[in-house]
């Protein structure tokens, strides 16, 4: 059964933009990442994880998540895309790199190099599934 989401129409050409956002801060990421900038790397990843989710969402249905509850766009994300080998661990993955948007933003957890190669190990694995969707 899916959960009812907060969500919004957006027009489905979006998709690219949202898509290119999620490039940027995945490429921020790396550059934070090497200048040892932990935490901002790890906000980067966050944010590079729902908008390449984002993404899909609104190429697939035209709709996006709206309200504040990153959760939400898991229910989005499962009701509509289509199975594939991927699809579960790649939405696990995306629930895990969700697990730590507070913590790594407002906790004052001090983040380190450990933390985000895990991390980034959930995103790299996540974008391999958004590729099988956008490309």
């Amino acid at each position: 059964m899916v959960k009812k989401t907060s969500r919004k129409i957006v027009e489905k050409s979006k998709a690219t933009s949202f898509r290119k956002v999620a490039e940027n801060f995945y490429e921020g990421d790396k550059v934070a990442y090497d200048f040892e900038y932990f935490n901002a790397s790890g906000v980067l990843i966050v944010h590079a994880a729902i908008a390449f989710a984002d993404a899909v969402t609104i190429e697939l249905s035209g709709w996006k998540c709206s309200g504040e509850n990153h959760y939400e766009i898991i229910s989005l994300l499962t009701d509509i895309t289509p199975p594939n080998k991927y699809k579960n661990n790649a939405i696990n993955h995306f629930r895990k790199i969700i697990g730590h948007k507070n913590l790594i933003s407002y906790s004052g957890d001090e983040y380190h190099k450990k933390d985000i190669d895990k991390l980034w190990k959930h995103l790299e694995r996540f974008i391999i599934w958004i590729n099988t969707i956008l490309d």
